[in-house]
């Protein structure tokens, strides 16, 4: 049985994910934003465990690691949380760019550094959820892109430096997929919403268990997947 740390788990593909892997037995570590989400999520989700930190305040997450049992072994760690403000260059003030950056970007380095250790131990594949937006940038998506963007660069700086230690890396590239997060910026862009149209959390779900799934004498570096119909 694997164990998993997973962000992201309570909607879209991060709740498609941990739902499969719920599913199958394997142990769970769900990071919660405070104690009421972690609550939801270990009743939603039974024999999970939980760990308390505020993605949107990476400076504290040291201090509250600190103050839980940080689980000693991590099979695979799973950045799927993320979070979109659209809008031009000339109207996006330090605020937006911070929140996007510390969510998206900041946060997974910093729960990467912290579990670091553990994640040598056990040898663990690591994996963060990109977007399309991670490879090219688009008019109104600057903040996102760059934070995904920049998401990439951690990735395959990861990647190279851990190689030696066991960890394979991941980088996962969803065009758009069918979740709350994509109803939020087709209201943004002023487009109806039509969640047919674009691709089904769990079949992202299933690429990303792929690659965890994976045998240990291969691994997959970037995977994009787009709509299919």
């Amino acid at each position: 049985m694997a164990t998993h740390l997973i962000t992201g788990a309570g909607a879209g593909i991060g709740a498609a994910v941990a739902n499969r892997l719920h599913a199958r037995g394997d142990d769970l570590i769900l990071l919660a934003r405070d104690a009421a989400r972690a609550r939801q999520l270990v009743e939603r989700y039974p024999g999970a465990r939980t760990l308390v930190g505020d993605l949107a305040d990476p400076d504290r997450l040291s201090w509250a690691f600190s103050h839980q049992a940080v689980p000693d072994r991590i099979d695979s760690l799973l950045h799927i949380a993320g979070i979109v403000e659209l809008g031009p260059v000339g109207e996006l003030g330090p605020k937006t760019w911070h929140e996007q950056l510390n969510v998206n970007l900041v946060a997974p380095a910093e729960v990467t550094r912290l579990l670091l250790p553990t994640l040598r131990a056990s040898k663990a594949t690591v994996v963060f959820v990109n977007s399309g937006a991670g490879l090219n940038a688009h008019a109104d998506w600057s903040a996102y892109a760059a934070s995904k963007h920049g998401l990439k660069a951690l990735a395959d700086s990861l990647r190279a430096e851990e190689r030696a230690n066991g960890i394979r890396v991941t980088s996962v590239y969803p065009g758009r997929t069918a979740t709350a997060m994509q109803a939020k910026v087709h209201s943004q862009e002023g487009k109806e919403y039509d969640p047919s149209a674009w691709i089904d959390p769990e079949s992202v779900a299933t690429t990303i268990l792929m690659a965890v799934d994976l045998p240990r004498d291969a691994e997959v570096n970037d995977l994009t997947v787009r709509p299919g119909r």
